[in-house]
This record gives C-alpha cells, structure tokens and sequence, in this order.
C-alpha cells in the first residue's frame, strides 16, 4: 500500500490530506488512478506540482516511470514560492 500526502488546492480534489493506493507500480500508474478516483486531480497537475517519492524529486529519479511500492509515501505538492 502506497501513502500519498496531498498539499494545496489537491486537498480540495481528494477531501483529505493522506489516502492510500494498492495495486500501483510507478508514479505514472499512481496519478491514472487518482485520476481515475479524483476526477481533475491530473489537470490540476498541470499548474506544475512538484512529486517526491520517500523524499526525493521524481525529476532525480525516473520521472512519472520512477517505481513506487508498498510502504513508500509518495507526496504532491506546489512549488514554493516568494517574493
């Protein structure tokens, strides 16, 4: 079972800020099927969220192929920003 950890304007989407998947194996498969549960979920993606597996960008990774399993928390959320 994967945890995934929702920040920003997905709690809004999911209705929580932690839910748990089964039956993923890379990042690509998790997002399809929070899309599939969470109509929307991938185009809010868009606005370019930043995706950490066990704390490690997937863009230092294998990108959306980066494998995932049980036990790793997968986390989602916006870029910092300042000003």
């Amino acid at each position: 079972m994967v945890k995934v950890k929702v920040f920003a304007t997905l709690i809004d989407i999911v209705g929580k800020r932690m839910l748990e998947v089964t039956g993923v194996r890379t990042v690509r498969e998790l997002l399809d099927e929070l899309d599939k549960r969470f109509p929307g979920f991938k185009k809010e993606l868009e606005r370019g969220f930043i995706i950490l597996v066990n704390g490690k960008n997937i863009e230092h990774l294998q990108g959306l192929e980066t494998p995932i399993s049980d036990d790793d928390t997968v986390s989602i959320f916006p870029p910092a920003g300042g000003g």
